[in-house]
Formats: C-alpha cells, structure tokens, sequence
C-alpha cells in the first residue's frame, strides 16, 4: 500500500480507517494508568510495533500536544489517527480509544456498583504498576534517541527539574518553553546537517483556519447563547466545552473546572461527584470520559444517554479544534532550521517531563514495598527486554493484584 512523505495511506482508505480503529479499540480497552502511560503505549503499538512513525516525529506531536489546551493523550491519538488514513482515520481513533471507558462511566451512573473491597484495590494496584513499566520502558527508549549528548540531556534533567518542583500540573508547559529555548541557544549547529522529516500530520491551512475560528467562537458565543436560550442543553454543552477548552496540564487538571461547572451549580451533588471520579481511576482510556458519567448523572435534562453524550463531545471537542488549527502550522515551523533546533531543544524536554512524570504520581502512588518494586521490573523487563505485548503485562498485573488481595 502507496504512503505518501508524511507516512499516511494513500489507497485503501477504508481498509485504513479499520486499522485505525481496531488498533485503537485495543488499547481503549487495555491503556491503563492515565495520560503519561498512554503515551507509553501509543509509542509501543505504533512507533515499535506499526512503525507509523519515528520517534522524532512522535515526540514533535507529544510536545505540540503538550503545548495545547485539552487531554494531551487522547490528541495525539486523535493526530496518530489522522497520519495514517485522514480524518476519518482521526475520528476512529477517538472513537476507538474513548468509547469503551465512556460506556463503562456511563454505565456507573446508571447504578454499576464502583469497585470497592479489597479484590477491587488489589486490581487497582497491579494495572499501578503495570503503567510504572510502561512509563519506565517509555522513558528510555525515547531518552536513547532524544537525549544522545550532554547539552540534549542537560535539557532532560532540567525540564524534569521544572515539573517536579512547579504546582500540580503547571510546569509542562515552562519546560518545554525553556527545552525549545536551550535548543535555540546550544543545537543550532547540531541541526543543521539533520534531516528534516516531512510534516507529522499533513492538514491544509484552510482547515487549521477553520478550526481556530470554530474554537474561539464556542468560547466566546456559548455564554451568549446560553443567556439567549436559556436551554439546559446549551448550558451544559457550554459548561463542558469551557472546561475543556482552558485545562492545561492533563486530565486530572480539569477536576477543579468540572467541579465548578457541576457541583457549584447543583447539577450533581459533591458526593456522586467525588464517587464518579473514584471509578474514573480503575478505567483504561482518557480520564476526561469522567465527563460521561457526569453528563448521564446529573440532575434534570438532559440526562442518561444523550447527557452522556453531550459532556462527552463538549469536553472533547475543543482539544480537538485547537490541535487541528495548530497541526499545519506547527508542520510549518518545524521545518525552519531555528525551529528545527528548538524542536531538539523540545523533544529533549519531553523525555525530562515523563521522567519526571515516571516518579510523581506513577511511582509514588505504585511502588510501596519491595514486593510493588520487584513488580514493576519485571514488568519493565518484560516489555524492554522480552518485547511482550502491554496487553499479556496488565493481565499479569491485575492476576498479580487479585493474587495479593486473595
């Protein structure tokens, strides 16, 4: 099958878009461990294993993925998707990521009993240490490429440094900053004589166009439009999107916004809320399908299945719109040579933040005797040394967590 420069499919798009969405329906259902470790297994299934891309190319769209408003994970799946068979192909992988822990949060709310007792947190623990390997194995395969000297790994540690001493949530975005800077000042020279790839998603800019208008005006008309209204459904799409649209940080940043859109108001009570957030952590795929739960559960219409949805494409939906308004561009840039070194500068940050990312919280909140420790190494060495596959590693970490509850 033809691929064209920037690695996607040229014919057989259909047969493509399948691909998409049956690789990403396995790891909607296997991606435990929140938005770090799914990029630890977005780079497993299609740098390593697919070879959809480099890990040049992956990093660049983890950094621009890291630089934009939304669920950092799920946009790089949603770019992975597009690379490969288009904008249908994009949609399949949002689809296919998403959809099976949104129907697991909306089935929460329709009465599933949240998992609880000691069996329950057995299995939380070993999926915990299963996504300490992932994060680990990610965090040296990406450093052997992205950090090959000292002023590159100097970079890495600072980048770590920033993350680990900033605020919840609040240092991604200064390091990369400063990362894009260092390469600026110090791989000036050493870019040069690289090659350049071609752009990492091919999106004319018509469409980032486009995308950046939709975006701002949903931000800034939705308030208006839900005083006009006075429809429950534009408040609710509203609140979800405006929670979406101004996170920054990752999944777990948004808690505070959707607490405000939703308890704050009393659509939900502070309990269901804090109970749904509860089950959101035992799920694989992106935490912002919390939102599901909350769109089925909430008080007055729309609720159920159509909340559900609602939440869903609201909270989604402006992440999407900015990463696709900056796609074109960022692909612009990259090719420049000073951005080009800024990009080294970057992508050496990245593997600085997931480092950072591999102690606090996925190692602290994992690894908690010598038993977890051991784990965890097997684990790693399972996947970096053996190449098993990350599914074959959480059933072995959740038969190791039943084990130890039993």
């Amino acid at each position: 099958m033809a691929r064209d420069h920037a690695g996607g499919v040229r014919g057989g798009r259909v047969g493509a878009t399948a691909e998409v969405l049956g690789a990403f329906s396995k790891l909607g259902v296997s991606a435990f461990g929140g938005p770090i470790a799914h990029l630890g297994y977005f780079r497993e299934e299609f740098v390593r294993r697919r070879a959809w891309l480099d890990e040049t190319a992956f990093a660049d769209l983890v950094a621009l993925c890291q630089f934009l408003p939304g669920p950092a994970s799920s946009q790089v799946g949603f770019a992975l998707g597009w690379r490969r068979a288009g904008p249908l192909g994009a949609l399949a992988a949002w689809i296919g990521f998403t959809l099976p822990s949104a129907l697991l949060m909306t089935a929460f709310a329709f009465g599933a009993p949240a998992m609880g007792g000691p069996i329950g947190e057995g299995v939380i623990q070993g999926l915990k240490l299963v996504a300490v390997a992932v994060v680990a194995q990610a965090v040296v395969s990406m450093a052997r490429t992205l950090t090959p000297d000292a002023p590159r790994l100097a970079v890495a540690l600072a980048a770590a440094a920033t993350v680990s001493l900033a605020p919840a949530g609040s240092g991604q975005i200064p390091a990369i900053a400063l990362g894009a800077a260092a390469g600026l000042l110090w791989l000036r020279e050493r870019r040069d004589g690289e090659a350049m790839n071609a752009q990492v998603v091919k999106v004319s800019p018509r469409t980032g166009l486009i995308a950046v208008a939709a975006y701002l005006a949903l931000l800034i008309v939705g308030p208006l439009l839900e005083v006009v209204a006075a429809s429950p459904v534009v408040a609710r799409f509203d609140a979800f999107y405006r929670s979406g649209a101004l996170v920054f940080g990752g999944g777990h940043v948004v808690l505070p916004l959707l607490k405000h859109a939703v308890v704050d108001r009393g659509w939900i009570s502070q309990d269901s809320f804090l109970a749904g957030y509860g089950a959101a952590q035992a799920l694989p795929g992106p935490l912002f399908t919390f939102a599901a739960y909350l769109g089925a559960a909430m008080r007055g219409p729309p609720t159920g299945v159509a909340g559900a949805a609602l939440a869903l494409i609201g909270i989604f939906l402006p992440g999407i719109l900015a990463l696709t308004a900056a796609l074109p561009f960022w692909g612009w840039l990259r090719r420049r040579p000073l951005a080009g070194a800024a990009m080294a500068g970057a992508n050496a940050a990245v593997v600085g933040i997931l480092a950072a990312a591999l102690y606090d919280p996925v190692w602290k909140s994992a690894v908690h005797g010598p038993v977890d420790l051991v784990a965890a190494v097997v684990g790693f060495m399972l996947l970096a040394a053996l190449r098993t596959p990350p599914v074959l590693v959480v059933v072995l970490g959740v038969g190791l967590g039943l084990a130890r509850a039993l």
